[in-house]
């Protein structure tokens, strides 16, 4: 599956109609889990039949696309399984029980209520919702592409305008001749990641760097009127700023996924669990805004693209052990060299942790813990660098 975004142009009364779409899907979502809270039990197909109940008692469901309407209750649904697999994993702290949504920005389409032009430069809205044509720019070309490839229309709504998103069935492969090469990375928050060959790649820190433009535009929310339209004006500009950040991370997690996996044959990483790692308030700002997952979920989708291994191994001791000897080496986090005592071996922190890294990924070409794609993991525990082709298929991101 790969996703295809495009902007969103029109008129402002069919940006309303966009707005009201959404406010149905929300209402939709949010009975569909009031029902399920009232009668336990039930299962997805019962929220689906939920959904013609909806549309016969108020007249601004029935205007949404019917299947739209059973997207919105399929949104309930998944979070209502998310809750029920954490329960039977007896996943530690929070479940993850199923919260009433009240600010949702998209409504989704299946394959009807909307239609392509032949040129497949707009789009037109067939339901009763009154959105109508909108006219799409974007840098990917749905030519390529039959229209009954594609599966999903998503109308999402950021801090800059309109977007449409298509969920496309198709697989994207590129196979590259082999390099001969292994490769082994070390996050860290002074660079990004050094690599077993010693080489650093600079930490961009986004969100530094716009952190006086960003407390600067707060401040200006905080002083407008709550509710003004000076307000809500204040509000998108800061909203703009902090998606302008966000897309500078992702393209520079695609950027730099890319040139990683186009350059080794096998490249391991850490298993980092970064939820557990922002609860020292003292580095979380830095751990997020370094963007490691982002960085790590691109690495495993351009490896299943070019067919490399992706390797993601537990980072217990990696630090600590030596690359040369396998003695441990206590360190604290001030210490930014590794001197072994046993072998001489001397060496950057950053670099002799990536040794290990990569050694670890060669040896077991294993993965414990969880996983950047969901439930499955790049490679199995027990596999070999030459067996580990068969990967699940992960969930593609957003291009």
């Amino acid at each position: 599956m790969v996703i295809l975004e495009f902007k969103a142009y029109g008129r402002a009364e069919q940006f309303v109609a966009i707005d009201e779409a959404i406010r149905v899907t929300q209402f939709i979502r949010n009975k569909a889990l009031r029902y399920w809270m009232d009668n336990r039990g039930v299962s997805k197909y019962d929220l689906n039949k939920l959904c013609a109940v909806l549309a016969a008692e108020y007249d601004f469901a029935d205007r949404l696309n019917s299947q739209a309407r059973q997207a919105a209750a399929e949104r309930a649904w998944s979070a209502i399984a998310r809750f029920y697999d954490n329960c039977k994993k007896k996943v530690k702290g929070k479940k993850g029980y199923p919260q009433f949504k009240k600010n949702v920005r998209s409504v989704e389409y299946k394959t009807t209520g909307w239609k392509l032009s032949e040129d497949r430069k707009s789009i037109t809205f067939t339901d009763k919702c009154g959105i109508g044509k909108l006219k799409m720019k974007g840098t990917r070309d749905l030519l390529f592409y039959h229209p009954s490839l594609i599966k999903r229309v998503r109308l999402v709504r950021k801090a800059d305008g309109y977007y449409i998103q298509f969920a496309v069935d198709a697989d994207r492969k590129e196979p590259l001749e082999a390099t001969g090469k292994t490769l082994g990375l070390d996050v860290g928050l002074q660079d990004f990641y050094t690599d077993s060959n010693g080489h650093k790649e600079p930490n961009p820190r986004f969100l530094r760097k716009a952190e006086k433009q960003i407390k600067k535009l707060q401040r200006r929310v905080s002083k407008k009127a709550k509710g003004s339209n000076n307000r809500r004006k204040a509000v998108k500009r800061l909203a703009r700023k902090h998606l302008q950040i966000q897309r500078q991370r992702k393209d520079h997690a695609i950027k730099l996924a890319r040139c990683v996996i186009q350059s080794a044959d096998l490249v391991a990483y850490e298993d980092l669990r970064i939820r557990n790692m922002v609860k020292n308030h003292g580095l979380a700002k830095s751990i997020s805004d370094a963007s490691w997952y982002q960085f790590r979920t691109w690495l495993e989708y351009f490896g299943k693209v070019f067919g490399r291994i992706t390797v993601a191994v537990p980072p217990q001791y990696t630090s600590q052990a030596c690359s040369e000897c396998g003695c441990k080496v206590e360190k604290t986090l001030s210490t930014r060299t590794h001197v072994c005592p046993h072998c001489g071996y001397v060496a950057d922190r950053d670099e002799n942790a990536a040794r290990n890294i990569l050694t670890l990924g060669i040896g077991t070409v294993g993965h414990i813990g969880t996983y950047a794609w969901g439930d499955s993991a790049s490679t199995e525990m027990g596999e070999t660098a030459s067996s580990a082709s068969a990967v699940a298929e992960p969930r593609i991101p957003r291009l």
